[in-house]
C-alpha cells in the first residue's frame, strides 16, 4: 500500500438496484437547462435534466435539485468546491485531501493523505457494508478491475473503499465485506470516527446526509501530477482500467509550494489534548500562522526537564504579550501513557505558565507521530531531546537551540522570527 507510484482507486457507491431503473417523472431532456423552473439533474449524467424529481434513466441515480439559472455543472460533483476543472473534460487540476486519521480493515491506524495518497496516483470508492442495492455490484465491478490489473494491484495501483457509514462499519465488518468479494492485497477498506470520515468525504466531494444517496462514480487521481478524473462505477472493468492507466501516465507536476503549503503537507494535523483537556489539531490550531517554540519533556523527569522548563518560563516572561498572539510555546510529553491531562495541568500550574503555552498529550501513537515529525521521538523517554525547535510556519524558517541557552537569547531568536513574519 505504501509503494511509490501506486494508484489509489476511490469508488463511490450509490443507492441503486442492480436491475435497470425506471424514470419516476416526466421524460428528461438533454442539452440544456429547463428555463425558469426548478431543475432536477443527474450528478453522473449532467445532460439529463427534468422538471420533476425522479431517477436517471441511464444510471438510476436520484436526480438532484438545481435552482433555475444555474449552469450545467451537476450538483454532488466529485471535485471539491474550490477545485479547478479543465475545460471540456472531467479532470481536475487540484484536489485538497486532508490527512484524516483512519483505520483499515485490519485495524491499522493510518493517515489518509500521508499513508494512502501522497506521492501516488489514486482512485477511491465509497460504500457501506449493509447496503443491499448498488454497493454489491460496484464492489464486484472493482474486484474485476483488480483482477485485470494483475500484479499492478498494490504495486502501482491501490484500491481504496471508504465507508459512508463509519458508525456501523467497524474494521471487522469491513474485513468481512472485503472477504465476501475476494478483495486481494492492495485494496484497502477505510473507516474511522464519523466526524473524521465526514470531513474526508466533504473534501472529496462525496459527502451526503443520507448514506443511501451516495454517488456511483469512481474518482481516479494522480497526486504527483495534480490530476483527478472520474468515471461511472458500473462501467465495464476494462473501461475503468483504461481511466486508471491514463491517470497513471500523467507526468508529475513541478512541486511549487509556499512555505505554509509545505508545512501543511509535512506536519501532522493529529488531534492531541492540552493541559486544559481541550482537543487541538496540531498543525491547524497550534502552528498555522504562528511562530512556535517546541520542546520535549515528561512530568516525572528528575533530570533535565525541571531546569529546562524553568528556563523556558523566563523565555515566557521575555516574550510578554507576544505569547499566544504571535507565538505559541508547545511542550510535548514523551511519556503520554503517564502524562495525562491532569498530570500536565499540575505541572503547568507548578511553573505558573500562561495562556499561549500548551502542554500536549494524547494517544501514544498520535503523540509519537508528532514527535517523529519534529525529530523528538525516542524509544526511551530518558533519552529525549534537550533541544528547542523554533520555527515560523509562514516563512519556512526553522532552527534549534539548546534548551538551557540563556533565556534572553532564546527569546531574541523567537522575536526575530516574529518580525520576519511581518
Amino acid at each position: 500500500m505504501k509503494s511509490t507510484g501506486a494508484i489509489i482507486l476511490i469508488l463511490l457507491a450509490s443507492t441503486f438496484i442492480g436491475s435497470p431503473p425506471t424514470f419516476a417523472g416526466p421524460t428528461p431532456t438533454s442539452g440544456g437547462p429547463v428555463s425558469q423552473e426548478m431543475q432536477y439533474v443527474c450528478p453522473m449524467h449532467p445532460e439529463v435534466v427534468s422538471k420533476s424529481p425522479g431517477s436517471c434513466p441511464k444510471c438510476g441515480m436520484t436526480l438532484k435539485a438545481r435552482a433555475p439559472g444555474i449552469g450545467s455543472s451537476p450538483p454532488g460533483d466529485a471535485a471539491a468546491p474550490d477545485d479547478k476543472q479543465t475545460a471540456g473534460s472531467g479532470s481536475y487540476v487540484s484536489l485538497k485531501i486532508p490527512d484524516t486519521p483512519v483505520y483499515d480493515q485490519n485495524e491499522n491506524r493510518l493517515r489518509f493523505y500521508t499513508d494512502l495518497v501522497k506521492g501516488k496516483t489514486v482512485v477511491f470508492n465509497f460504500i457501506f457494508t449493509t447496503c443491499t442495492t448498488i454497493c454489491p455490484p460496484l464492489t464486484a465491478t472493482l474486484r474485476k478491475v483488480q483482477q485485470q490489473l494483475g500484479d499492478r494491484s498494490g504495486r502501482t495501483v491501490s484500491l481504496i473503499s471508504i465507508s459512508v457509514d463509519p458508525a456501523t462499519d467497524t474494521p471487522e465488518r469491513l474485513k468481512e465485506f472485503a472477504a465476501r468479494f475476494g478483495a486481494g492485497p492492495g485494496w484497502t477498506f477505510v473507516t474511522g470516527s464519523k466526524s473524521d470520515i465526514d470531513q474526508l468525504l466533504k473534501a472529496l466531494g462525496a459527502y451526503v446526509g443520507d448514506k443511501t444517496q451516495h454517488s456511483p462514480m469512481i474518482l481516479v487521481g494522480n497526486e504527483p501530477a495534480g490530476y483527478w478524473t472520474r468515471t461511472y462505477g458500473l462501467a465495464a472493468p476494462s473501461t475503468i482500467v483504461k481511466v486508471i492507466d491514463d491517470a497513471a501516465g500523467k507526468p508529475a507536476a513541478a512541486a511549487v509550494r509556499t512555505p505554509s503549503e509545505a508545512a501543511a503537507h509535512y506536519f501532522p494535523n493529529t488531534i492531541l489534548l492540552t493541559q486544559d483537556n481541550k482537543p487541538v489539531r496540531f498543525y491547524e490550531d497550534l502552528m498555522k500562522g504562528k511562530v512556535v517554540l517546541v520542546n520535549f519533556m515528561f512530568t516525572t523527569c528528575t533530570d533535565i526537564c525541571p531546569p529546562m522548563t524553568a528556563n523556558l518560563v523566563k523565555v515566557q516572561d521575555y516574550l510578554g504579550e507576544r505569547l499566544g498572539r504571535d507565538v505559541n510555546m508547545i511542550s510535548i510529553t514523551v511519556d503520554p501513557e503517564v502524562d495525562t491531562v491532569q498530570a500536565l495541568k499540575r505541572y503547568s500550574e507548578q511553573y505558573k505558565t500562561r495562556a499561549g503555552w500548551f502542554f500536549l498529550t494524547g494517544k501514544k501513537e498520535d503523540v509519537n507521530w508528532v514527535l517523529y515529525k519534529l525529530g523528538g521521538y525516542v524509544e526511551d523517554k530518558g533519552d529525549h531531546s534537550t533541544l528547542v525547535v523554533i520555527g515560523n510556519e509562514a516563512t519556512g524558517r526553522w532552527s534549534k537551540v539548546f534548551a538551557m541557552t540563556p533565556p534572553a537569547r532564546i527569546a531574541d531568536a523567537v522575536v526575530a522570527l516574529i518580525e520576519d513574519k511581518k
